[in-house]
């Protein structure tokens, strides 16, 4: 009579469950029973479960790993080195323009200096011609005080790059040297070779200040 009682009760719970048309979640919680048949059963509860709260499906376009989803990352990937490329190329091109700014201002700032410095080479021209003047045996203390202004001024010169060419003894270079005599002598083997500057020639840093006048031998 109780097994009856029970799958009377049970069948017509599953009838209910078809016509209500409830969500397969809906659970029965049993104890006291076992899966054998025959076995008397006691129903403690019953769990509904709304088919509203169910979690809904991820539509297949948007899963994880769909084709779209690739397309888009792959694209996203690309536009990233795009940018990454063009960020490397405008931080070189900055790099460049900063590069040549600081030449360009260091070629302007060589420049004036360039022509201040030209305007004290005939003050020293007439210094050492003064002083190639006085002999020893003339030199006197006011002199020897010219000669050491002087050495301190040309000491200053060559601390900020200006230097003499000292273009005695050298090969002629019309880079250097305009050669205002020429001379030949048939005792020296060699050709083109400075003997004699008429003026000095000087360079500052690396680029000619005043070409040297000079006597070249044949």
């Amino acid at each position: 009579m109780a097994k009856r009682s029970m799958n009377e009760k049970l069948k017509n719970l599953k009838q209910e469950q078809e016509d209500a048309k409830l969500p397969a979640e809906q659970k029965i919680v049993a104890t006291d029973g076992d899966d054998r048949a025959g076995t008397p059963v006691s129903i403690d509860e019953e769990i509904d479960i709304n088919p509203e709260d169910r979690p809904k499906p991820i539509p297949k376009k948007n899963r994880r790993g769909s084709k779209q989803m690739q397309q888009e990352l792959e694209a996203a990937k690309e536009a990233a080195e795009g940018n990454k490329e063009k960020y490397t190329r405008l931080l070189s091109e900055f790099d460049n323009m900063r590069a040549r700014n600081q030449k360009e201002n260091a070629e302007m700032s060589d420049r004036g200096s360039m022509e201040t410095l030209k305007k004290i080479l005939p003050v020293i021209d007439n210094l050492e011609r003064a002083l190639d003047s006085v002999t020893e045996e003339e030199m006197n203390s006011f002199e020897e005080g010219i000669e050491k202004i002087y050495r301190q001024l040309m000491d200053t010169l060559e601390e900020i790059g200006v230097v003499p060419m000292n273009a005695v003894g050298k090969e002629f270079d019309p880079t250097y040297h305009n050669a205002v005599i020429h001379e030949t002598d048939e005792n020296r083997e060699d050709e083109n070779i400075v003997s004699e500057e008429m003026q000095k020639g000087y360079m500052y840093k690396d680029q000619v200040l005043r070409h040297a006048m000079v006597k070249v031998v044949n």
